[in-house]
């Protein structure tokens, strides 16, 4: 390119002359002529004074030389290139065989190293200019034997002169540096997730479908990797795997077999690479806590005293079981023997003391004490195991079913092999003669081997005095907007979250389907989408294969209640719904399609149901101040969209007997 350069400056004044004296003979001929221009001969034009015809010839030739050196110069950058990427390529290969034991098989940053390199060759490079310049890299199609690579179509860097900063210095610093010689934990993370349950694994999927190149990091204090909870109180209890603990595989309803974790192990990067992966991804830093939360310095710092600091950060830490207070006072061998169901470790414990025990009390009558009572009582039917539940409510789950279809509830469960008893409040609870001893207000006597505590969920609000969050009073909770966004760049998801929704108004819920939209809309609202809480969350509950039920909204005894009833058929049964949907995750398996059906008010009272009737199928509706604020789907399923739409259009309906009629519950 140097000769090319110092060839055309010998020749440019000559043919900027040539140029000029033809320009000027055309002007005198056109004058002499009328200002008509003549058309000369070609046999003039070949030869002549300056400025003609052989002139013109060289001045062509001068050119078409310049093009020339232009391509060749082109074509051997491109072939240098070329050369250089595949070098780099041999060398990601082979560290690779160096670091086998590496969960993912990541890309490198190319930029940094081959800007070394081009210095290294062609010297040192000028000082930066003032403004950005843009690169733009072509990566070859990798060999057969480096296909695990994803290659990328384009790669744009952009090298300003602005200074770096401390976030961006770390993360070129970490690209550089080999593996070994980066922290087990990251410094910085643009997206630090803190929490390992459903929200936060929702949050992260939602920001890698908005931004592909995102660096998540997820904080657990759990040592498992991101999964559901559910099946712990459900399937996985129905499983005829004896090794169902180390596996944790289970059958849904429909037959079909499937994982507790959201993800295999080889989805996520190890947080160790987090920071020089190009392309981005997921990483869990799991058995650490986040105890500290700097809301000015962005940053947070773990229960070892190591610090990360972040862009743009999701508080989803769940809740805590509570415990009664009569346990905690009754000392370390009552406490021994008191199990507080919510993880992993909590099933595998339950699950081997219910094959060693004969008795098992649970105390609570809720969704998780019910669903519990339900798995293990068919259990019983196998083995001598005594199941015994006990709580306060005149029936199963009184606080959410009206008081008939809850008494109707406890007659299933009893028939499932559980020994139920109502109205009973712990008074005193003791270990006397290797049993414990549990003494109700009403002078009745429990004497068991085992208690499971299962009387709700307090959230996990530790970090509210740190990062300065404001706790609801009434709900519990961080308090949120309706973005789900407590303070600048902090946004909070799942169960500890107290957000506003604007249609029922300021709520916090406990339930997993919940979790996966405040997780998702979290995720949204983190990469920039400020979208309010406009999706209805929905739950459910089986008790067993055959008895469920979906609910919207918000399902409470405490208000009026109007329900509609159906006999139920072979295909009313939570197994049969998920045979048809092909999922045991109702709540993914539903659409967000909204239901078009048109509710025309008829003036008629509505049939109200009574007491000892079959409740095979049925709809309940939640009333407050006359509007529709809660459905319950009773085995009707695959219709939430309907409900979902009833909810959002707050409309007072004369005759919810017509309303019922759109979930086609009277279908033979």
């Amino acid at each position: 390119m140097l000769k090319c350069r110092a060839l055309w400056q010998k020749l440019a004044p000559l043919a900027r002359a040539s140029s000029t004296l033809c320009r000027h003979n055309v002007k005198r001929k056109g004058l002499r002529c009328d200002n008509m221009v003549t058309v000369f001969p070609k046999a003039q034009m070949s030869s002549g004074a300056p400025g003609s015809g052989g002139d013109n010839l060289m001045y062509i030739l001068f050119v078409g030389a310049a093009c020339l050196g232009g391509g060749i110069y082109t074509y051997r950058s491109l072939s240098e290139d070329k050369k250089r990427y595949q070098n780099r390529l041999a060398e990601i290969n082979s560290r690779e065989q160096k670091f086998p034991k590496q969960p993912l098989v990541t890309q490198q940053t190319e930029s940094t190293a081959e800007s070394v390199q081009e210095t290294s060759e062609a010297g040192p490079k000028p000082a930066l200019q003032s403004e950005p310049i843009a690169v733009t890299e072509q990566p070859p199609v990798p060999s057969v034997e480096s296909s695990e690579h994803v290659p990328v179509a384009e790669v744009t860097t952009t090298v300003s002169a602005e200074p770096m900063s401390t976030s961006a210095a770390e993360s070129a610093a970490a690209m550089e540096a080999p593996v070994d010689a980066l922290p087990e934990i990251p410094a910085h993370a643009p997206y630090l997730l803190i929490g390992g349950g459903t929200a936060s694994f929702a949050a992260a999927r939602s920001i890698r479908a908005r931004d592909p190149g995102a660096r998540v990091l997820i904080v657990s204090d759990e040592s498992d990797l991101p999964y559901m909870r559910p099946p712990l109180s459900k399937e996985l209890w129905f499983s005829d795997d004896p090794n169902v603990t180390d596996t944790l595989r289970f059958k849904q309803w429909n037959g079909k077999e499937r994982s507790i974790y959201f993800q295999p192990p080889s989805f996520y990067v190890s947080p160790q690479e987090l920071p020089r992966v190009e392309n981005g991804g997921v990483a869990v830093l799991t058995g650490k806590k986040v105890v500290h939360v700097d809301v000015r310095g962005n940053k947070v710092r773990l229960n070892d005293d190591s610090e990360i600091s972040y862009d743009k950060c999701l508080v989803a830490t769940g809740g805590t079981p509570r415990n009664l207070q009569v346990i905690e006072r009754a000392g370390e061998e009552v406490q021994k023997r008191t199990t507080l169901f919510r993880k992993i470790e909590d099933f595998r414990s339950l699950e081997k003391i219910s094959r060693e025990v004969k008795s098992v009390t649970i105390i609570g009558g809720g969704f998780l004490g019910s669903e519990l009572a339900c798995a293990m009582g068919r259990r019983s039917n196998e083995s001598s195991l005594e199941v015994i539940q006990i709580f306060p409510e005149k029936g199963n789950m009184g606080k959410v079913l009206p008081e008939y279809l809850s008494n109707w509830t406890t007659e299933k469960v009893t028939k499932e092999g559980v020994n139920v008893m109502t109205e009973a409040v712990v008074k005193n609870v003791s270990y006397q003669d290797g049993k414990v001893v549990i003494k109700l207000k009403d002078g009745r006597v429990v004497k068991t081997d085992h208690i499971v505590a299962a009387v709700g969920l307090e959230p996990n609000v530790e970090l509210a005095k740190s990062a300065g969050l404001e706790v609801d009073s009434d709900f519990g909770g961080y308090r949120v907007n309706a973005e789900l966004q407590a303070r600048a760049n902090i946004w909070v998801a799942g169960d500890a979250a107290c957000f506003y929704d604007i249609r029922l108004g300021r709520r916090r819920v406990e339930h997993h389907d919940h979790a996966v939209v405040s997780g998702r809309l979290a995720g949204e609202n983190m990469t920039g989408a400020n979208k309010p809480y406009w999706h209805q969350s929905m739950f459910w509950s089986d008790l067993g294969p055959d008895v469920g039920y979906e609910a919207i909204g918000i399902v409470d005894s405490s208000l009026p209640t109007v329900g509609v009833f159906a006999k139920a058929t072979a295909k009313d049964t939570p197994k049969a719904a998920t045979e048809q949907s092909g999922t045991g995750i109702r709540s993914e398996s539903e659409t967000e399609a909204v239901a078009s059906s048109e509710v025309t008010p008829v003036a008629a009272a509505p049939r109200e149901p009574q007491q000892g009737e079959e409740y095979g199928k049925g709809v309940i509706f939640y009333l407050r101040d006359k509007v529709v604020v809660g459905i319950i789907l009773w085995n009707v399923f695959n219709r939430m969209p309907i409900a979902r739409k009833i909810i959002k259009d707050g409309e007072e309906h004369a005759d919810l007997n017509e309303v019922a009629k759109l979930f086609n519950i009277h279908e033979d």
